[in-house]
């Protein structure tokens, strides 16, 4: 027997809180890589040559799954669209689990992940709060 589907707008509200949740927790993980990079290569020059990094060196690529989810995430809450269902939303707050989970590791995500979470207190912080967010929603 099938639970009823929680409805959209509740479904809306859970997503829209962990993505405020993970918006948080990537501009902790671009803090924490950025103090990598500059320890080893030196300070970037300005906020531009940071974007350019971001978007073109490989020491931020790992990043780019959680980048792209964010957007996916804003495009789906920002969506006219107003039969959008809960299962719309909870599709992304189960890719959510699977990215930020030791069960993925394509590209290295995970072990750079884990590497940031033991590294930077702040990222730690983040990643509890994401995961009890996570476990409070349904699966």
């Amino acid at each position: 027997m099938e639970l009823p589907e929680p409805p959209p707008d509740l479904a809306r509200q859970r997503l829209a809180a962990l993505r405020e949740t993970l918006l948080a927790l990537h501009k902790a993980l671009l803090d924490s890589e950025r103090t990598s990079y500059e320890i080893v290569h030196g300070p970037i020059a300005s906020p531009a040559a940071f974007l350019q990094l971001l978007i073109n060196d490989s020491w931020f690529a790992w990043l780019r799954p959680v980048t792209t989810l964010i957007v996916q995430i804003d495009e789906k809450l920002a969506a006219r669209k107003p039969l959008a269902s809960s299962r719309d939303f909870e599709l992304l707050i189960e890719d959510m689990r699977a990215l930020l989970s030791p069960s993925r590791d394509s590209d290295n995500f995970w072990k750079r992940y884990l590497t940031a979470v033991q590294r930077d207190p702040g990222v730690a912080v983040l990643h509890e709060q994401i995961e009890k967010q996570l476990s409070s929603a349904p699966e």
